[in-house]
């Protein structure tokens, strides 16, 4: 059964998806990043590829621009407009090349890439600080285009000139707004409706919103070791499932 006419979304499963918004927001302020990437996979496991990352982008826009608007005063100025230059032409580059990918290949760089940045975050300390951030806008966009929570590859760099974790997880929120903008206005040229899942956007949203709110006041009396390796095994999991649903569909497993 559908719930407000949502396609293949019932009551439990849009219960789930809102407290899973409010959850990976939290997580988010607290870790920099590992918030989109859980809620990714999380999504990938009841949505089509196709609607997934356009929804997910929204979804994260949205938390984003919750948590700039709650932590404005800590966003580092200097990042912002080389990276928004960059975001520009990276959407552009990137929207030219998804419509050409199948289904299977999406779901294969989404398993990749959570893997690939839960494991060896080192790759994402790749580079010199100066002039940096317009490079990362590219980067960051043009892959997100195809996996949407690349915040995991941006937040060494952010963390590297960032003077302490509260001024790390403002202009993180900050930046993957910015790139979830370009990527949209990609979507939009791809020409993916929105219309249909704007319920459950809205919905998700808020509660990314109390999220992030909450993850505020507690970010700095809580402990990060432990939760990292949780993170890594679930991610690891996610990333796994995924790879394993493109070996199936292609009759390999």
């Amino acid at each position: 059964m559908e719930f407000l006419d949502i396609p293949g979304i019932s009551p439990l499963l849009f219960a789930g998806l809102i407290a899973s918004s409010f959850a990976t927001a939290f997580i988010s302020v607290l870790t920099g990043a590992a918030g989109g990437l859980i809620l990714l996979g999380i999504m990938a496991m009841v949505m089509p590829p196709a609607a997934l990352l356009p929804v997910h982008t929204v979804v994260q826009l949205g938390s984003g621009v919750t948590r700039t608007a709650i932590m404005w005063r800590y966003v580092m100025r200097g990042t912002l407009l080389p990276f928004i230059a960059g975001s520009a032409i990276g959407a552009a580059a990137g929207a030219r090349i998804f419509v050409t990918l199948p289904t299977d290949w999406l779901q294969a760089v989404l398993g990749g890439f959570i893997l690939v940045v839960t494991w060896l975050p080192s790759l994402g300390r790749i580079g010199a600080e100066r002039g940096r951030f317009a490079v990362l806008g590219f980067v960051t966009t043009f892959l997100g285009v195809f996996v949407s929570a690349t915040g995991t590859l941006l937040a060494p760099f952010v963390a590297s000139a960032a003077p302490d974790r509260r001024n790390h997880a403002a202009t993180l929120g900050t930046l993957m707004g910015i790139s979830h903008v370009a990527k949209l206005a990609a979507f939009g040229f791809i020409g993916f409706t929105f219309g249909s899942y704007v319920p459950l956007m809205a919905a998700m949203i808020a509660t990314g919103g109390l999220g992030n709110w909450l993850g505020e006041h507690v970010l700095t009396r809580t402990s990060e070791q432990r939760f990292r390796l949780f993170f890594k095994l679930v991610l690891t999991a996610m990333g796994l499932r995924l790879l394993w649903s493109v070996a199936a569909s292609a009759g390999v497993s």
